[in-house]
């Protein structure tokens, strides 16, 4: 276990340079000039005063010179700072909470729903709870977020009153619970019709049969035997679905006002504020590495085979 910890720690150095190196280029890549944008296209700004702002944010080195600065400093613990003057660390220090809040919510509704909806469905195949998972997966499929979203909010919030509207006034897990089961739907969906599939085959195996066939009882088999080897391909759907929560909810902090990296991004992309941007995509990419490598150990904890391959 100790040697594939180490092999996969060591993959992670490559995907890290890898992924942020692209993030650097695509976003100092973007046409136009920042430091123009800052005086919003006004030429009040004497040229002196923007080459310097170039020069201190190394906007005139080649992009690998940017990047190779940009590491060095973030080996020391330093994101920079934006072209407003504002440390990136304390942008993200101010945001994160609200971003950690809502991921966690929607990754714990799709764990707690997900997971017994799609064993649910799995036992009962092609029966009528079966078919009703079916469907309601396939609406939570069809319809788009920012559709729920908004329903969600007139429904449950303005007409009936049972969850705030906007902000984060009312804490945790109030202020949370709505914007979170929406985030949470497509992810939820996905995880059921995964567990729905993998438990169906694995109650189809020789192993499974054989244990059925010694007399043992049906909830000691699906829950020893099936269900076991069943959660190794959700456990890794969820691992990344939970780095994919942590920056993909730009739309439900937008539309719930809530103050959170996503809704920064946003921001940041329509300031062509790029210290910004590379700043939090980079911590995202810290955070999506960190959860998969977890997620990589605990499957080679569920299935053994993997930690020789």
């Amino acid at each position: 276990m100790i040697g594939y910890t180490v092999r996969r720690l060591l993959q992670v150095i490559p995907v890290f340079l890898g992924t942020t190196f692209l993030i650097f280029t695509v976003v100092f890549a973007l046409p136009g000039d920042p430091i123009d944008a800052m005086g919003g296209g006004r030429q009040h700004v004497s040229e002196s005063v923007k080459n310097e702002l170039r020069q201190r944010y190394n906007l005139e080195d080649p992009i690998v010179v940017q990047y190779g600065k940009y590491m060095v400093n973030l080996a020391q613990g330093d994101l920079g700072q934006d072209f407003q003057g504002r440390e990136v660390s304390s942008i993200i220090a101010k945001n994160w909470p609200t971003s950690i809040a809502l991921g966690l919510t929607a990754w714990v509704i799709q764990i707690l729903i997900g997971i017994p909806l799609g064993i649910w469905a799995a036992l009962r195949r092609g029966r009528l709870p079966d078919k009703f998972v079916a469907v309601l997966t396939t609406l939570a499929f069809a319809v788009p977020v920012f559709v729920v979203g908004y329903v969600a909010q007139i429904l449950l919030g303005v007409e009936w009153g049972w969850f705030p509207v906007a902000g984060v006034k009312a804490g945790w897990p109030t202020a949370f619970i709505l914007p979170a089961s929406v985030l949470a739907i497509m992810g939820l969906a996905a995880t059921a019709r995964l567990t729905r599939t993998s438990l169906i085959e694995n109650l189809n195996t020789d192993y499974v049969r054989t244990a059925t066939a010694k007399g043992i009882s049906r909830s000691r088999v699906v829950m020893n035997h099936a269900l076991r080897n069943s959660l190794i391909p959700v456990v890794t759907f969820l691992g990344i679905e939970f780095g994919a929560l942590m920056g993909g909810a730009i739309i439900i902090e937008g539309i719930f006002n809530l103050p959170g990296l996503g809704n920064e991004i946003f921001k940041a992309i329509g300031a062509q504020n790029g210290p910004t941007v590379v700043g939090i995509s980079t911590l995202l990419v810290i955070v999506f590495l960190l959860v998969n490598l977890i997620v990589d150990l605990l499957y080679a904890y569920l299935d053994p085979r993997i930690r020789h391959a």
